[in-house]
């Protein structure tokens, strides 16, 4: 199962069109080599504005949510807000919370933070959760939901028969019985019947736009003046929260807008929270870019969420003080270490499990790790699909006795929400809750059902998948000739930015001679190498490149095939070129 290193298809008609508009030979490569098929202008792709954004009451529901939070401003009403507990969830929580204090004046003794414990609580609406909302004095009248609710409908009727309205918006999957109808407004753009054009934004992002209309009504009814600041400033919560929940940034003109000018405010550095993190990462990471958001800050603030409650996230995220923001970003960090110990421990036993998987030639992963947690399975499913080139789904068990709970994870051709829909009507029993999207999705699973569970969504993924191969591969965007092997050719790339999800940062390949190698880190699992091609050496770091006390199976002389990037390595104030190399095989002669 090693990784094939393999060119990137590439869109022939898109590759002449990008070219013709004036995109470098490479701008164009890139670009053909992420929108197979796009017919739309390139615009407002290779140039994000936020002039592309569409007006929120295009959203369903959106003006009927808006008109009911401005009510609850007007009339005093105590507020929840409920989200869901990873990057997304507490971005969008602190857009609502921030927009209700300092735009629309709702005193903080009137709002109620609601977040699940991802453990104790689980994902979404969750019982506990209503119950704890029922048992607040004095209660909210209106609950709003972010990143969550939209498959939560018996507990939402729940919520209003004791009276609370609730407002959900979401943008996760719909059920097939589509929104919930006890919600008194739920705003999706996955919904059929939603105008909205973008259905890939965030969570967050939805959040931002109901609550921008909020703020649109309050000036209509003569509640706000018109001079009231717009939510344009929150774009910087918006941007890292659309980045580490991995919405698409390919076609999205919305998210290349959103995460575009969300890592210009970051870098004004004007909250804390931002401040705080380029200190902990060094002068040398300024300025973040959309790398930063979703390998540096979202990992630490989801870290808190898997391992235990989720609020130091929260109050990271809005500290006003510098010395408030290092303190909770010092436990997010101690959580992320811990993560890390974890991952590395579930991911070896789940590795030999999926051995199992290779040798029966099934079309998907799924294993059960009896003492694995919870917290951790989304990002060990992570490393089983980039190990082996199939879906991967990992259980454990759940807080409820009896059932084990799961995270997959995806590949490209296959939507694993509708994966799971097809799972739960081949074996209804054996899946009795679900969710998710495209890439990503949570499953919970009665434990004597297990086995009809992995039969039915093997099933299911194969009437999806048909006859693709699966295995891992490595795509590129070719070979540079040796004059592009410079910090302008990084240059001409960023100019194409940001990269994410479905729209990947460019990845070469090209033949090296290594000219010298030592493995570096705390554990000797990376190595700094120096790569020859002709008469130029170029330094490169492969991280990851060896396990714990592993040699490298490769010497001083021999030649490599090499997938890397380019990236710009900063020291003290100097800058020079580095490939990261992130996969690397022999070439026999």
């Amino acid at each position: 199962m090693r990784p094939r290193i393999l060119p990137r298809p590439r869109d022939a008609a898109l590759y002449a069109r990008a070219q013709r508009e004036g995109l470098s030979e490479l701008q164009a490569r890139v670009l053909a080599g992420r929108l197979a098929g796009y017919q739309g202008e390139l615009s407002p792709l290779v140039s994000p504005s936020l002039r592309h954004l569409v007006h929120p009451a295009q959203l369903k529901d959106a003006r009927k949510a808006a008109e009911r939070i401005a009510q609850a401003v007007v009339d005093d009403e105590h507020i929840g807000i409920l989200t869901d507990y990873d990057v997304d969830g507490i971005t969008s929580h602190v857009v609502i919370r921030r927009t209700l204090v300092e735009l629309f004046g709702v005193p903080e003794a009137r709002l109620h933070s609601l977040i699940g414990h991802r453990i104790h609580d689980g994902y979404g609406i969750s019982l506990p959760l209503v119950e704890r909302t029922l048992a607040l004095t004095p209660r909210p009248s209106l609950v709003i939901t972010a990143d969550c609710g939209s498959s939560d409908e018996p507990r939402i009727a729940r919520l209003k028969a004791d009276g609370i309205d609730v407002v959900v918006s979401d943008h996760h999957a719909l059920p097939l019985e589509g929104p919930p109808t006890s919600a008194f407004a739920t705003v999706n753009p996955t919904r059929d019947d939603c105008d909205y054009p973008d259905p890939t934004i965030a969570g967050c992002m939805v959040a931002w736009l109901v609550m921008s209309l909020a703020r649109q009504v309050l000036i209509e009814w003569g509640v706000l003046a018109e001079a009231t600041p717009k939510l344009s400033s929150w774009l910087s919560y918006v941007a890292l929260g659309t980045v580490a929940d991995c919405v698409s940034l390919g076609g999205s003109a919305a998210n290349r807008a959103v995460v575009n000018h969300g890592l210009t405010l970051i870098n004004r550095m004007d909250a804390a929270c931002w401040r705080a993190m380029a200190e902990r990462l060094g002068a040398d990471s300024l300025p973040f870019d959309a790398e930063t958001l979703g390998f540096q800050m979202g990992p630490r603030i989801n870290a808190r969420s898997r391992l235990d409650d989720p609020y130091a996230a929260l109050h990271f995220m809005l500290a006003e003080e510098d010395h408030v923001a290092r303190r909770y970003l010092e436990v997010l960090d101690q959580d992320n270490q811990s993560r890390k110990v974890i991952e590395a421990e579930m991911a070896e036993e789940a590795r030999a499990l999926a051995l199992a998987v290779l040798a029966a030639d099934e079309c998907a992963i799924v294993v059960f790790l009896e003492s694995g947690h919870p917290g951790v399975q989304g990002i060990v499913a992570s490393r089983l699909v980039q190990a082996f080139g199939r879906p991967a789904l990992v259980l454990t068990p759940a807080v409820a006795p009896g059932m084990l709970t799961g995270s997959g994870r995806s590949i490209d051709g296959l939507h694993l929400r509708d994966a799971l829909q097809r799972t739960f009507e081949l074996a209804p029993e054996s899946l009795p809750r679900f969710g998710g999207h495209r890439g990503a999705a949570g499953v919970g699973v009665p434990v004597e059902s297990l086995e009809r569970f992995r039969a039915a969504f093997l099933k299911a993924v194969g009437e999806q998948l048909g006859d693709t191969e699966l295995c891992p591969r490595i795509f590129t965007d070719g070979e540079l000739a040796p004059e592009q092997l410079r910090l302008a050719t990084l240059d001409e790339l960023q100019r194409l930015g940001p990269y994410g999800r479905e729209f990947d940062a460019p990845l070469f390949q090209g033949d090296f001679l290594v000219e010298a190698l030592r493995p570096v880190g705390a554990e000797g699992n990376h190595l700094m190498l120096e790569l020859a091609a002709g008469p130029v050496v170029y330094k490169a770091i492969w991280f990851r490149a060896l396990t714990p006390g592993e040699l490298p199976a490769f010497g001083v002389g021999e030649s490599l095939r090499c997938a890397y990037k380019l990236n710009r390595n900063r020291w003290r104030g100097r800058e020079s070129l580095q490939l990261m190399v992130e996969h690397a095989e022999m070439i026999k002669r």
